[in-house]
């Protein structure tokens, strides 16, 4: 077996990994115990990687050749890489020639690396001549961005992980850290249990999982964080609490912020934001009180029209009480993917230069054009600022943009405002798709698809949330013809060079033939970039590839001839502004994009699952982490259900302004009254349908708003009013199946195109429930308005393995009623359900498929499967959700075992994991384990009282 150190590809914790492989497999995951952001743990995520990237996921999902379509709607074939390459290149400089540079747009990822990034950047501003290029990072970190350049002069995070250890007081604000940061939680949790004094806010329009650790919770209401922020500093001047020295030598501009909060006062504070005065007193005291003060933020304050706002009046509170540039104090936004951090280091935005110049200075237009050698063709770095995200696909979908190049992301699944965003790549003259999954919906729309590689694949470098950048490193050749991103996007340019006339060298004698893309290597990518930043406050020309091999990850700045980078910023009190002051911001609040009124009167919020990732490109491909979460739902709060008459599970039509989608309906104590929530994760891979004019579903971004922030462009994907109405849909259907693994996911794909016959439908996998066991399974649910022809079903059931000749089947067309149950003989000779279809009847769900997905005995069942009506022959008893993804653990054992656990809290947390080994891995599981100890706790006291 052989061992490599990589590090992880999901969120910006920035993870090290140790990859086991065998040959040309993976075979393994575990954490890198000498990786400093986290030490040898990973989250559920994280420790399933291998079961990600195994062979028979690679076989039946991977883009693994070049595929080109000669027509819209055609099934793509095989070309050879140069034949791709050429037609890419001639297509792209035919635009260029015909309606100038700005006809085409690049949009790339913060999931690509470093080295990818900074070529695709090189190509669009230094060879098109286009600053239409722009990344998902722009969806999830540019509130950060322009928030800090806003205030501290430059997008640069001042904390690190370790000030959790040194601070008093934790300011948690728009971020589920224990979800979308799970390793980071863990050493916030290792922070509290050192320091008991140690103080931990809240501030979330949800009850998430994190609420579960905080001293004190905030639930705001959506979208009024500068409210909230600059009621703050209104008591903390009112009370004595600003730190008037600080401000006086180190900041600039108080005066005009000390004038707009002084109308936020306590009564208007409560008033918009819904919370009482007492609580926002004591945040305002624990924050500027406290000795040391951290605040924590993520996609709550970026995704918002007030991104920026939101941003920089959280920023104002730690400049007004120097909470900066000291041990365990600042503001730390977390990044949300691997490396949206190396992506702006590298200028990878439609208003950014390398190493955080301004696109805007001429200056640094000139100093990146010398870089890149463009002053010897006598050419510059455009000054017109590109299209971002949206406005990219706004003007693909007007025409002005005609040719797209997709890298490493999916905005078929991603963008808000999907209507837009499809017409936008339908309209496109020409789109190619650099992607590693064939599975992703943005496929679909390619006129050409370039097989890449991914993690376990890819040589070069991230940085994550602390500024500290780490090596990824191949453990397992390229399958197929899958080349890395930045090798595949270098020999794009060379072509477009030679097509546009532009590999000609004016400035050598006789016009010799060059490229401004010599690269052969990731390393030689990597070592252009550093020199980028020489004398840019991220300098790393003191770090290379060979000081990242031996001294391991390392944090920026770093200059030559340094030994270490700095993980604190800030300490000396000199911002990198023009007069190395900070600068705060005159935030003034506005409401929300869109407004809830009497036709929409419910805030939709969007957000991570615990166990999946983004799209569910890759997470999607492992059946275990769907136990957690297993199909989409949309949460409300159970007295708003009430008033609308719905049972839990009752299908709803949610609909906003732009379109409308079918989803169950649940009740949650986790979001308040007039708020829904459903995971940013649901695109039509997984949740699809018909509208009643024939137009496929798209998941939950045909709903979400394209508002953005004026300054930081990103949008308010946290907030779009949307109404509820219960959806009468008679006629259900609920199929089960498990399936050969080198088959589920192909059904899958396959599953997919079916689901748009129905108004509803979802399809999702699922895993066996014995540790260790990577049985793979699909569900497959959908909605009618009446049953569906034969020919539809049969199809579903040839999928699902469900036309073998041992299958039992009942139908009664007249009446919609359709069943089929597949029984098989074991191993062990014990006989258990396959696969089973209902189709009408589907109130037989909760025994037929708990003895499926248990792999319960089903000898005595025979025709009894086929039987009408919700009660089962005898008892099946379902072994509940799953709490606990690492060891597979689930509520009802959980809550069994606590009911003979004994002590505080603590003593039967801690019982309950020595018994059933629950939330001794990862931990992602302890926030809820804790709930559940307090629950049954409550419960018992209930009893006794009776």
């Amino acid at each position: 077996m052989r061992e490599t150190k990589s590090t992880c590809p999901y969120c910006g914790v920035g993870c090290g990994v140790v990859i086991e492989s065998r040959g040309d497999q993976i075979t393994g995951v575990r954490g890198d115990p000498d990786h400093p952001a986290n030490f040898g743990r990973l989250c559920t995520k994280g420790s399933t990687l291998h079961l990600t990237a195994s062979a028979t996921v690679t076989r039946q999902t991977r883009l693994l050749q070049p595929l080109q379509r000669l027509a819209r709607g055609d099934a793509p074939t095989a070309v050879p890489w140069d034949t791709a390459l050429d037609n890419a290149a001639g297509k792209f400089a035919q635009v260029i020639r015909d309606h100038g540079p700005d006809a085409v747009g690049f949009y790339v990822s913060g999931q690509l690396l470093t080295e990818d990034y900074y070529v695709f950047n090189k190509l669009a501003k230094g060879l098109v001549g286009t600053n239409n290029i722009d990344t998902n990072s722009r969806l999830c970190m540019s509130s950060a961005v322009a928030g800090y350049k806003q205030t501290l002069g430059a997008d640069a995070p001042p904390a690190c992980y370790d000030d959790l250890k040194h601070a008093q007081c934790l300011f948690i604000t728009g971020s589920n850290t224990a979800w979308a940061h799970p390793i980071l939680f863990r050493r916030i949790e290792d922070a509290k249990a050192a320091n008991p004094a140690l103080k931990i806010v809240v501030a979330d329009p949800r009850r998430t999982d994190t609420v579960e650790i905080a001293d004190l919770f905030l639930p705001l209401q959506p979208g009024t964080d500068v409210m909230l922020f600059n009621g703050m500093l209104h008591l903390m001047l009112r009370e004595g609490w600003t730190d008037a020295a600080y401000i006086a030598a180190h900041t600039s501009g108080f005066g005009a912020l000390e004038a707009t909060v002084r109308g936020c006062t306590p009564d208007t504070v409560a008033q918009v934001c819904g919370i009482s005065k007492a609580d926002l007193f004591e945040a305002a005291r624990l924050f500027a009180t406290s000795a040391a003060t951290l605040s924590l933020y993520c996609q709550g304050l970026n995704q918002s029209s007030s991104g920026t706002a939101k941003n920089a009046a959280l920023i104002n509170l730690h400049l007004a009480t120097g909470h900066i540039g000291r041990a365990g104090a600042g503001p730390f936004s977390l990044t949300g993917q691997p490396n949206a951090m190396g992506g702006r280091e590298v200028g990878g935005l439609a208003n950014l230069l390398s190493a955080h110049r301004d696109l805007a200075n001429p200056a640094h237009r000139a100093e990146v054009a010398a870089l890149w050698g463009l002053d010897r063709q006598e050419r510059s770095v455009p000054g017109k600022p590109g299209k971002t995200a949206i406005e990219m696909f706004q003007a693909a979908a007007d025409g002005e943009i005609r040719a797209l190049y997709i890298a490493c992301t999916n905005p078929a699944q991603s963008m808000p405002d999907q209507a837009t965003v499809r017409r936008a790549l339908e309209l496109a003259e020409f789109v190619v798709v650099q992607e590693a999954f064939a599975t992703t919906a943005t496929c679909a729309y390619a006129d050409l698809l370039l097989p890449a590689t991914t993690w376990g694949e890819k040589e070069g470098t991230v940085t994550n949330s602390e500024r500290r950048i780490s090596r990824v490193r191949p453990a397992v050749p390229a399958p197929g013809d899958a080349r890395n991103d930045w090798s595949i996007a270098v020999a794009f340019a060379r072509r477009l060079e030679r097509q546009l006339g532009r590999n000609i060298d004016q400035g050598d004698e006789g016009g010799l033939e060059t490229t401004l893309f010599p690269y052969d290597t990731a390393e030689s990518v990597w070592n252009e970039h550093r020199e980028s930043t020489r004398g840019r406050d991220l300098d790393i020309t003191g770090m290379s590839y060979a000081m990242l091999e031996t001294a391991g990850p390392q944090q920026w700045p770093l200059r030559q001839g340094e030994s270490t980078g700095r993980a604190r910023l800030y300490e000396d009190g000199v911002f990198p502004t023009p007069d190395g002051r900070a600068r705060f911001a005159d935030t003034v609040y506005q409401a929300v994009a869109e407004a809830r009124e009497p036709r929409y009167p419910f805030s939709l919020n969007t957000g991570r699952l615990r166990d999946q990732w983004h799209g569910m490109s890759r997470t999607g491909t492992a059946g275990r982490l769907f136990g957690h979460v297993s199909e989409p739902v949309v949460q409300m709060h159970a007295q708003d259900m009430a008033r609308r008459q719905l049972q839990e599970g009752d299908l709803v039509h949610v609909t906003s302004k732009r379109g409308s989608i079918l989803l169950p309906a649940r009740a949650s104590a986790e979001v308040g009254l007039s708020q829904a929530f459903v995971a940013m994760h649901w695109g039509e891979e997984y949740l699809s349908g018909c509208s009643s004019t024939g137009e496929r579903l798209a998941g939950i971004n045909a709903l979400t708003t394209p508002a953005y922030c004026p300054t930081s462009k990103q949008p308010e994907l946290k907030h779009t009013p949307v109404k509820i109405l219960k959806a009468e849909l008679p006629w259900s259907l609920l199929a089960m199946a498990w399936l050969p693994a080198d088959a589920a996911l192909t059904a899958q794909r396959a599953l997919r195109p079916l689901m748009a016959m129905f108004p509803f439908a979802t399809c999702v996998p699922f895993a066996g429930n014995t540790q260790g066991d990577e049985r793979s399974g699909l569900l497959f649910r959908a909605a009618a308005h009446e049953a569906p022809d034969a020919a539809l079903l049969e199809k579903i059931e040839a999928l699902l393995g469900l036309q073998a000749a041992d299958t039992l089947r009942y139908a009664d067309r007249r009446r919609g009623q359709r069943r089929a149950a597949r029984l098989v003989r074991r191993a062990d000779g014990s006989v258990g359900l396959e696969a089973f279809l209902l189709g009408g009847d589907t109130s037989a769900e909760a025994w037929i498929a708990t003895l499926l997905r248990e792999e319960l005995p089903a000898q005595s069942y025979g025709r009894l499967l086929l039987s009408p009506g919700a009660r089962a022959p005898v008892a099946v008893r379902s072994r509940g959700k799953t709490v606990c993804t690492c060891f597979n653990v689930a509520d009802v054992a959980i809550q069994a075992e606590l009911a003979r656990c004994g002590g505080t809290a603590e003593e039967r947390l801690g019982k309950l994991q020595g018994a059933l080994k629950c939330g001794t891995n990862c931990g992602s599981c302890i926030p809820e384990l804790k709930r559940m100890v307090r629950a049954v706790a409550v419960e018992a006291q209930a009893e006794v009282a009776l």
